[in-house]
């Protein structure tokens, strides 16, 4: 291969020898004579990306549903049925890796119907789970969690923080009502970790548009007395002025998430400036929270949050006196 002319036009040369198309495997590279030392460099000028741990794809190609499967197909056996985090990726709910997480470094997700034993493979957490009839779905020839199941068993973990941002996303893809969600919770008694799924299944919010925005709200249910609406409009005489990613209208607060991918470059830095500017300007008191007052070990966004709070009540208190 022509590391160079590949270099220069940042795609997959006609002497690769794999179909460019399509996923392909570490062992498949390795046997049609790609070292790992040409795959790590392929990766890095970003001619070629992680699907899933294991599974490479030419950049150039994107993203779609049929290359998910294409890729999992190539190390799902024929038994085995996708769940947790990638049968939520599957099914569309992009967002459900924890924050920081990425998921080309991760084991792929994988469980074999009770009987079958566990994989030996270190591409894949494995082990046996029991299905009802309802709790499997088709896609592509491959087995996956159904939505609804895929929800259950993102929340059954140990950390809250990752249980409600993985349900919210899943709750977004619209495919069961959060009745029949909570209605099913009962069926896991028992299980492990059940009890995060119980604490924090009624807390889920499909509105939340991102995992940290999940997080956020988890810690304003430590504050009492606030109680924060997931992707609130605010509006003035009419006039839309933004949407803010948790607000509470009635005492006119707001806490919003920067993310680096939509919050850093000057022209989504000055976007921010000017819509929080006029909410500022109509009464609204605003909280911007980090990853690093988020996620950080001693990180404790409830002081802010209840710093917030305490301004708001003090100025509608100034108001009822006046």
């Amino acid at each position: 291969m022509d590391m160079e002319q590949m270099r220069f036009t940042r795609r997959l040369g006609p002497d690769f020898p794999l179909e460019t198309t399509l996923p392909f495997t570490a062992k498949m590279a390795l046997d049609s004579n790609v070292t790992y030392r040409q795959l790590r460099e392929l990766v890095h000028l970003g001619l070629i990306r992680r699907l899933i741990k294991g599974v490479y794809l030419a950049t150039e190609m994107g993203d779609s549903l049929d290359l998910r499967v294409a890729a999992l197909k190539l190390v799902v056996p024929e038994d085995g049925v996708v769940v947790d985090r990638h049968a939520g990726w599957l099914l569309g709910a992009d967002m459900v890796l924890a924050p920081g997480e990425h998921l080309d470094l991760q084991p792929l997700s994988l469980f074999l119907p009770a009987g079958r034993g566990r994989l030996r493979n270190e591409l894949a957490h494995s082990g046996e789970r029991t299905f009802g009839d309802d709790d499997i779905v088709e896609i592509g020839g491959l087995q996956v969690t159904s939505a609804l199941r895929t929800a259950w068993d993102l929340g059954r973990v140990r950390w809250p923080e990752r249980a409600i941002a993985a349900i919210d996303q899943m709750h977004r893809l619209g495919e069961y009502e959060p009745s029949e969600f909570l209605d099913g919770i009962d069926r896991f008694r028992g299980q492990r970790y059940v009890t995060t799924l119980r604490a924090v299944g009624p807390l889920a919010d499909g509105r939340a548009e991102s995992p940290p925005e999940s997080v956020l709200r988890i810690w304003s249910k430590e504050v009492r007395g606030l109680d924060l609406v997931p992707q609130l409009e605010v509006r003035r005489a009419g006039r839309f002025l933004g949407r803010l990613d948790l607000g509470n209208e009635h005492l006119k607060i707001g806490d919003e998430y920067d993310g680096v991918e939509w919050h850093s470059s000057p022209e989504q830095l000055a976007h921010d400036r000017i819509r929080r500017g006029e909410m500022i300007d109509d009464g609204w008191l605003i909280e911007v929270f980090t990853k690093h007052d988020t996620f950080a070990r001693r990180a404790d966004p409830g002081v802010r949050m209840r710093r917030l709070r305490d301004l708001a009540y003090l100025r509608l208190n100034d108001a009822e006196a006046a």
